[in-house]
């Protein structure tokens, strides 16, 4: 030990910096092993591809976002992902001419997998970047739908260049999300990779708002039935606190973003999304509005995913039929509960006729989730009760 009457006033000062600075690397390295994201790293990534500058990423606006996202990849390490390097050129629809006409480019990049055999598996993590640009002189700058999205990709992608995982892992940012799906279903018709080495699809659409505009802390996911390893990756992660995870059935929700060509290829998948907003495909979805805490969190949980994933030893399957689980049914009475809450405290208004449905759908999600177990009609019901809440109140 050392003495303190050994040490003179300058010294005491190096010694005790000395210490801080120990502390500090101990802290950022437990935070590192985490895969914690914050809302200081998001920033700057939104301030860019939100900005009324890019002109709701459309045009000119569009290029300029692509241009970011590729200089993100070399700046941190990541190589090329297609055989022309970081860009894939996607045709425009049905044409099959010698020179079809671009209208659309997808953005990719990887990081190589450490194990000599599991390198040879895929796994890909996305947001799409296009949004709607300019209409009738007014710019949708498209802050949550998907700034929001390709943030947690590009910070995603920064913590795998670090430490990359015994699979390979690729980076793409889709364009032509908002034209049906256009370009990730050209990325899986023309894959830089074998369909079947692709074992996981981590998709990020809309992480930084919140359903309907209500203040709820609720982020939905949609996938976890269709893949056991899947299932126990979601059911196991950290989850920050200040955020809640709805599991939901694909079927429940339908092919939404970029992962449906993946879902149709049987490859197992999970949909991050926090859902639909008052704002969302209009004007108003800007980046004051938008809760960058809130992605921040979703970001990191979709980080530990990816890591639990794509270092998974064993191979991850798919379910073709999955089995009904209670921990939908507690996703929708969850929901259900918030709503009565959110119109109790005067943020939500509903008719009579939503309030004794929103009423019905949690007093039986309850009865279900009391006696612990669900029915195949059970889930049918569910289902369309699910459905009903979301057309009739969203």
């Amino acid at each position: 030990m050392i003495s303190r009457q050994h040490l003179n006033p300058s010294g005491l000062r190096l010694f005790f910096s000395a210490i801080f600075l120990f502390v500090l690397n101990q802290f950022s390295s437990a935070e590192e092993k985490n895969f914690f994201i914050s809302a200081k790293d998001l920033q700057p990534h939104l301030n860019y591809l939100a900005s009324p500058d890019r002109r709701g990423r459309d045009d000119w606006g569009k290029i300029e976002s692509r241009d970011y996202i590729i200089n993100h990849f070399k700046s941190i390490g990541l190589k090329p992902l297609f055989s022309d390097g970081f860009i894939q050129v996607v045709p425009e629809f049905g044409d099959a001419s010698d020179d079809p006409r671009v209208i659309g480019q997808n953005v990719g990049a990887f990081v190589e997998g450490t194990d000599p055999t599991l390198k040879h598996e895929w796994v890909i993590v996305n947001a799409h970047y296009d949004h709607l640009g300019v209409r009738r002189g007014k710019v949708y700058p498209g802050a949550d739908d998907n700034a929001s999205g390709v943030a947690m990709l590009l910070e995603v992608a920064r913590y795998f260049a670090k430490s990359p995982a015994k699979r390979s892992v690729a980076f793409v940012s889709f364009d032509l999300e908002e034209h049906l799906l256009w370009g990730s279903r050209w990325f899986l018709a023309h894959a830089p990779m074998e369909i079947d080495s692709i074992k996981f699809c981590l998709t990020a659409d809309m992480i930084g708002r919140s359903l309907g505009g209500l203040k709820l802390p609720t982020v939905f996911v949609l996938g976890s039935e269709r893949s056991p390893q899947v299932k126990t990756a979601l059911a196991d992660v950290a989850i920050p606190e200040g955020l809640e995870i709805a599991r939901l059935g694909i079927d429940i929700v339908g092919v939404r973003s970029d992962y449906g060509p993946f879902y149709y290829r049987g490859i197992p998948f999970l949909f991050f999304s926090t859902g639909e907003h008052p704002d969302y495909h209009s004007p108003r979805d800007t980046l004051e509005r938008l809760d960058v805490a809130k992605a921040a969190r979703i970001s990191t949980v979709m980080n530990r995913i990816a890591q639990d994933i794509s270092n998974q030893p064993e191979a991850i399957t798919w379910t073709g039929k999955p089995v009904p689980e209670l921990k939908e049914v507690k996703s929708v009475n969850r929901l259900t509960e918030q709503l009565l809450a959110a119109e109790e405290s005067g943020q939500l208004k509903l008719t009579d006729l939503q309030r004794f449905f929103v009423s019905q759908v949690n007093s039986k999600t309850d009865f279900i989730l009391q006696r612990k177990r669900i029915s195949g009609e059970e889930r049918k019901w569910l289902v369309r009760s699910t459905k009903i809440l979301m057309l009739s109140i969203f």
